[in-house]
């Protein structure tokens, strides 16, 4: 049995930690199902946005089952790194990811949350890196991505207390795009990606493209990188798709 479950609904993949008397905790299954399921809704044409949330009310994710994923960790088995598909660190998802967060959001949920592109919370979600407090630390993007997304002393405040913080704060820092009541959440989210989705897939999966191979280059090479994704969103169907409906003066669709 799968404790990542996984279907599609018109244009978008709705991935859900199905794991709710466990708070959605991942066990070593569930990180590769994960995984799995972010590069099934890649590899899916019909596929245009990803939607990811928590079974139940409790709980989007509170990180790694500590009987069992890590204690594989501590014993050096293997490495974090085998997670990154679940961390969604590869580089290969291009489509964009929403986190529709209800409840707890901890640990290692709260990690793979940073890896998504925009994010809508319940009023009622906490957050939490709690992994200093026992000897640990966040290191599924969170100690690349935090910093880089947010400003250094709201990131440290994040990382080095261990505390649990309100979605009305994180909203605060600018990890959240949005806070609402809890049953508007997941809502809220399908109707965004329901709005990206109808948008040129090869405009919207270039520029996340672009977000991400861009930001550690120097200037010149950035700025080169740029004009080669630019001309190939400026030669592709979608783009003659969209200039003949903008001359029309109606919507453009997208096959």
């Amino acid at each position: 049995m799968s404790y990542i479950r996984y279907e599609v609904q018109g244009r978008i993949a709705l991935v859900h930690f199905d794991r709710p008397d466990k708070l959605n905790a991942l066990t070593l299954a569930m990180y590769d199902d994960l995984g799995a399921a972010f590069e099934r809704a890649q590899q899916d044409d019909a596929v245009r946005v990803i939607v990811l949330t928590g079974a139940g009310e409790r709980a989007f994710c509170v990180g790694a089952d500590l009987t069992e994923s890590i204690p594989a960790l501590a014993s050096g088995r293997f490495d974090i790194s085998q997670w990154d598909g679940a961390h969604l660190k590869t580089g290969r998802i291009t489509k964009p990811v929403i986190a529709a967060i209800n409840g707890l959001c901890m640990g290692g949920g709260f990690e793979i949350m940073l890896g998504t592109d925009l994010r809508i919370a319940s009023s009622e979600a906490v957050f939490a890196l709690p992994e200093p407090g026992i000897g640990v630390v966040p290191a599924g993007g969170t100690l690349v991505r935090l910093a880089r997304q947010i400003p250094y002393a709201q990131a440290m405040e994040l990382l080095l207390t261990a505390d649990r913080f309100s979605a009305a704060r994180l909203l605060e820092f600018g990890v959240l795009n949005q806070v609402l009541p809890a049953d508007e959440v997941l809502p809220a989210a399908m109707a965004q990606a329901e709005k990206i989705a109808a948008l040129s897939p090869t405009a919207v999966q270039l520029i996340k493209r672009a977000v991400l191979e861009l930001g550690d280059l120097g200037l010149a090479d950035a700025f080169a990188r740029e004009a080669v994704l630019g001309q190939e969103a400026f030669t592709s169907a979608d783009a003659q798709a969209g200039l003949e409906a903008f001359s029309q003066r109606r919507q453009a669709t997208y096959d």
